[in-house]
């Protein structure tokens, strides 16, 4: 699906419908920050005026009857807590087998902002948080560059909540086992775009198999929201020469946020 000639109105009703009859992802590419920052606004009044979620996960009214169903079907509930738990012990793949910890996120539950990585490496395998270690350090860095916070406006997650053996490649059964998790992830903390980190989210999130070089500097949608990629973290402290390329990301992100304090105070 393209946004040629699709109105606000019209694609934020047509990416509810596909969601009520399949639950599954939905792209949009090559959207402008305007039309991107529309499309987020207005998938949000729809499903507010329809009795969808409220921005704060922690609300039992978070989400629209035809969300809570589908989350039942997936076994999985409409509140963000009981989310996290049912992750924190899910062994619905074989990577249950190899980790020490879930790694579900971490950050501001009622953040704009969510950034999307690939999968858990050893240090948060350690501990169970999302971008800990030399590479999360960078990146609270980079996003403190813009005025953004984990512990008042970002929350941080990955694709996959269990650390591949090795490091590896995530293998596509392992992503479909959990991408019920983010995509509930995303309904429930309802940002207002995304951050994808990396090639592999960067091309999850965006559905196009290309290069992260390619995929810079265009707006994406998915589920609705506006989504920006740039480069993972890990990568800058491989290659320092990509850092300023990575803060022209985050200067373009922040095109597509509303221009208000970005600070959110979390419970």
């Amino acid at each position: 699906m393209t946004n040629q000639g699709l109105t606000p109105e019209e694609a934020a009703r047509y990416l509810r419908q596909r969601g009520e009859v399949t639950g599954g992802e939905i792209f949009l590419s090559g959207l402008s920050a305007r039309k991107a920052l529309e499309l987020a606004r207005e998938a949000r009044r729809v499903a507010r005026a329809s009795g969808g979620r409220s921005v704060d996960p922690k609300d039992d009214q978070a989400t629209s009857p035809t969300e809570t169903s589908e989350g039942e079907a997936m076994g999985m509930t409409a509140t963000y807590d009981d989310l996290r738990a049912q992750a924190l012990v899910c062994r619905l793949c074989g990577l249950a087998d190899t980790r020490k910890h879930v790694v579900f996120s971490d950050g501001n539950p009622r953040a704009r902002l969510m950034v999307v990585g690939e999968a858990p490496g050893a240090r948060e395998d350690e501990t169970g948080r999302a971008f800990v270690g030399p590479a999360g350090k960078l990146l609270d860095l980079l996003l403190a560059t813009v005025g953004l916070s984990r512990e008042r406006s970002v929350y941080i997650c990955n694709v996959l909540k269990c650390r591949p053996p090795g490091n590896r490649d995530p293998l596509p059964e392992e992503i479909q086992t959990c991408t019920p998790y983010l995509r509930r992830q995303i309904q429930l903390i309802a940002p207002e775009a995304i951050l994808a980190v990396g090639s592999f989210a960067a091309r999850f999130l965006t559905g196009r198999e290309e290069s992260l070089g390619r995929l810079r500097g265009e707006v994406y949608s998915y589920q609705g929201v506006p989504v920006v990629v740039t480069y993972h973290p890990a990568a800058l402290l491989r290659n320092s020469g990509w850092t300023r390329a990575t803060w022209d990301d985050l200067q373009f992100l922040l095109q597509i946020m509303p221009e208000t304090d970005r600070a959110v105070t979390p419970d």
